[in-house]
């Protein structure tokens, strides 16, 4: 379990995040949705140890993330940025490969081998593996990412809880691949896994997501199951918009209709 205790962060006198307090549950997939600019990719940066210079408390299973060091930290937890560029041409392999630079020192064992092939299997890049990193896609670059952070965390260490933090990371992918994705990420995370994504399509994160958590101006408006939660008047608060919401007549999800007055 991730925790999060009264997390508030400013620059200067703004403030970007007003006492977050939050628990994610291990082997379940968290989504936290608002406007552009309410703060959740700041409060993702801050529990994923990217950024500093909040008052609060983060824990990873109780143990304050100030007293992990950046080495043990990186065998536990994976994040997946808005933007990962690369300046210098490296092989779609090698990039998998980066994911598990923090597992040893100077080349890779055959165990950091094996877990590149099978995520890039998993992810059906094994076409690319030989490919130009740069000459990629945008969605092309997102997949390759997506199977480096997987590598990152592919093995759990110790009987360790392993964490997985996603910032748009459906991003530039086509609807098909969006599916894949997700569907991917559900799977991995059964067990020991807590996945924190920030995503903005509603309606897939009413599918796929099992606690959704809503930001608004710096604050956390409501979080909870999206069936427990998802209503007309909590999107309009939010976001100022006018829906309705059904059924998902597969998934029996909630499934919101924007209405376009």
């Amino acid at each position: 379990m991730l925790r999060t205790e009264n997390i508030t962060y400013s620059i200067g006198r703004k403030k970007i995040l007003k006492g977050i307090t939050a628990e994610f549950e291990s082997g379940k997939l968290h989504m936290i949705l608002g406007p552009n600019g309410s703060g959740k990719s700041t409060f993702l940066k801050i529990f994923s140890g990217e950024l500093k210079g909040y008052t609060g408390k983060v824990t990873y299973q109780q143990q304050d993330i100030k007293e992990l060091n950046i080495e043990a930290l990186a065998k536990r937890r994976s994040v997946m940025s808005q933007q990962t560029e690369l300046g210098f041409p490296l092989t779609v392999e090698e990039v998998v490969m980066m994911g598990r630079y923090p597992h040893f020192v100077f080349n890779p064992t055959k165990k950091d081998v094996e877990i590149c092939r099978q995520v890039i299997d998993l992810l059906s890049l094994s076409s690319f593996t030989s490919r130009n990193y740069l000459t990629l896609s945008g969605g092309e670059k997102q997949r390759v990412q997506f199977a480096r952070v997987l590598a990152q965390i592919w093995v759990q260490n110790n009987n360790e809880t392993r964490f997985l933090f996603l910032d748009e990371p459906l991003n530039s992918l086509d609807i098909n691949y969006q599916q894949e994705f997700l569907q991917v990420l559900r799977k991995f995370g059964k067990d020991d896994v807590t996945m924190i994504a920030v995503i903005h399509d509603i309606n897939l994160a009413t599918q796929y997501a099992d606690n959704l958590l809503f930001f608004k101006e710096g604050s956390l408006v409501k979080q909870g199951a999206p069936k427990e939660i998802i209503s007309s008047g909590l999107l309009s608060d939010v976001f100022q918009v006018q829906s309705t919401i059904i059924d998902n007549p597969v998934t029996k999800q909630p499934l919101v209709i924007f209405s376009s007055q």
